[in-house]
């Protein structure tokens, strides 16, 4: 997949190296030229630009981009700005850097309802939800093992957890169950998240449903690639 990262700060560059790592190819931006030169072998593509010049922006392949990634932190009007100019330009999928509850209602109100905070460790929760479309999220527990919240495969829709036997067929714990339900609040539609408690084997997996999985990031994998 091919993904665009603008603004290449610590965040920034850890998102574009992990998703490189993870073989993708990725578009780094920034308009100070040191950094971009520093990951040029790092990241797939580096580039020196305003990321608020339309101009500029628009030089990049932004149609062919599975998303771009707003990463910039220190500037919240650069960052804002850049963010109205891809929706401007119609990018299909805008993913926000946010660093306070203002910026954050600003882009609620421009319907980007995909937005990550500044840490280190959710630039690679990213990386990891990008390189596969049917992880909603995840949590490193250790260099071995993680908790990842999944949409339920569809050969499994409908089945018990006993039914699936997911436990002994991929050497994963499923910890719980969530339902997404949306709502409207003065015209802005969110996503709500409840769990159905702790799982049991008489759990059902309905269509729709995120499942909340332990176990090693290789099995996880093979439980939403056997599971389509």
């Amino acid at each position: 997949m091919k993904y665009i990262v603008l603004g290449l700060g610590h965040f920034g560059r850890s998102l574009g190296v992990h998703l490189t790592e993870l073989g993708h190819e990725v578009i780094g931006a920034d308009r100070n030229l040191s950094i971009v030169e520093q990951l040029k072998d790092k990241i797939t593509h580096t580039v020196c630009l305003d990321t608020t010049d339309r101009e500029a922006v628009s030089s990049l392949p932004l149609k062919d981009a599975h998303a771009v990634i707003v990463a910039i932190g220190e500037d919240e009007g650069a960052s804002l700005m850049t963010v109205a100019l891809l929706k401007q330009l119609k990018v299909k999928r805008i993913i926000g850097r946010i660093v306070s509850d203002l910026q954050k209602t600003v882009l609620e109100a421009m319907e980007i309802n995909e937005y990550i905070m500044p840490e280190e460790e959710a630039a690679e929760r990213l990386a990891m939800r990008l390189d596969n479309i049917d992880i909603v999220d995840s949590f490193k527990v250790s260099d071995r093992y993680s908790i990842v919240e999944t949409k339920v495969p569809l050969r499994y829709v409908g089945m018990t957890l006993q039914e699936a036997n997911l436990t002994n067929l991929y050497k994963i714990i499923v910890l719980t169950t969530v339902k997404i339900t949306e709502t409207k609040n003065d015209g802005i539609t969110k996503e709500q998240k409840e769990a159905s408690g702790i799982a049991t084997s008489e759990t059902v997996m309905a269509e729709g449903d995120i499942l909340v999985v332990f176990g090693e990031l290789s099995n996880i994998n093979k439980l939403i690639q056997k599971g389509e």
